[in-house]
């Protein structure tokens, strides 16, 4: 049994061969397309690149002219000082160094300002602490004065005249001074034995330390004003000088008969010995 070959229908083959030429078509259209894309770019690259070299023409031109110049300089620099190109290199150099040591030098006298200036510091706070204990001590100081004030006496004189305080010891006569309201002019009186006090002179006539009593004479502007039989701690009162001042005379001790202490109390305005009295 024989078999037939199949021989294709004209009309097939013709479609084949049209698909063919049209995909042949497009794809030659694509590479033209793709192909000026490329071109395009490569022009634009291509200036990009002329555009960067006359760029670097015209810097090269420029850093020519700077260095020309610069040489110029230098060599009307070196010129004019004397000095070659090494020359002015070592100079600068030198000025470089010196800037460096005068940096360190202005760090290390900074630094030392700075410690000054903490230790100066320091002893401003010690001293304004020394301060504060002058002050405290002060303040406890016119607080016992006050409180030692407080406990002087106060009584007539033998004159009947109000006298200001008495102090019957050294301590009390301390605090009266530091009051500061009248001079004090301390002594020992010897029996017997006339003695400056003051602007006046005194002389004991009789002590009896038993009975604490005491006679005593008071030679006052050519006057002798005799306080006989006076008690201790008593304000002996009399008037002296031109100016008709009140002065008063305390005995608080008497060791024994020969002898008797005490001090003159006179106005601030009274009259100064010109040498002052012992004891003062």
């Amino acid at each position: 049994m024989s078999e037939t070959p199949i021989v294709p229908a004209p009309g097939s083959s013709s479609r084949f061969q049209v698909v063919l030429l049209v995909v042949a078509i497009v794809a030659a259209l694509a590479g033209l397309v793709w192909s000026y894309f490329l071109a395009s770019r490569l022009t634009n690259a291509e200036a990009q690149v002329a555009s960067a070299q006359a760029q670097n023409q015209k810097l090269a031109a420029l850093l020519d002219q700077t260095n020309a110049r610069l040489r110029v300089t230098s060599e009307t620099l070196g010129h004019s000082l004397g000095l070659t190109q090494q020359q002015l290199e070592q100079r600068a150099q030198d000025l470089l160094r010196r800037q460096q040591v005068e940096a360190q030098h202005f760090e290390t006298e900074h630094s030392a300002e700075q410690q000054q200036i903490g230790a100066v510091s320091t002893d401003v706070s010690g001293v304004k602490t020394d301060v504060g204990g002058v002050k405290t001590d002060l303040s406890a100081t016119k607080t016992q004065l006050a409180a030692a004030e407080a406990q002087l006496q106060s009584m007539k004189g033998d004159l009947g005249i109000q006298s200001g305080l008495i102090a019957t010891n050294a301590h009390e006569l301390d605090i009266l001074k530091h009051i500061g309201d009248r001079n004090y002019y301390q002594f020992t009186l010897d029996k017997h034995r006339k003695q400056a006090v003051a602007t006046v002179a005194l002389e004991l006539k009789k002590a009896d330390p038993k009975h604490n009593r005491f006679t005593v004479v008071v030679y006052s502007d050519d006057r002798e004003i005799l306080k006989k039989d006076r008690s201790l701690d008593e304000p002996i009162q009399f008037y002296t000088g031109k100016n008709h001042l009140l002065y008063e005379l305390v005995v608080n001790s008497i060791p024994n008969k020969n002898t008797i202490q005490g001090y003159i109390a006179t106005p601030k305005n009274a009259p100064v010995p010109i040498t002052p009295s012992p004891g003062q």
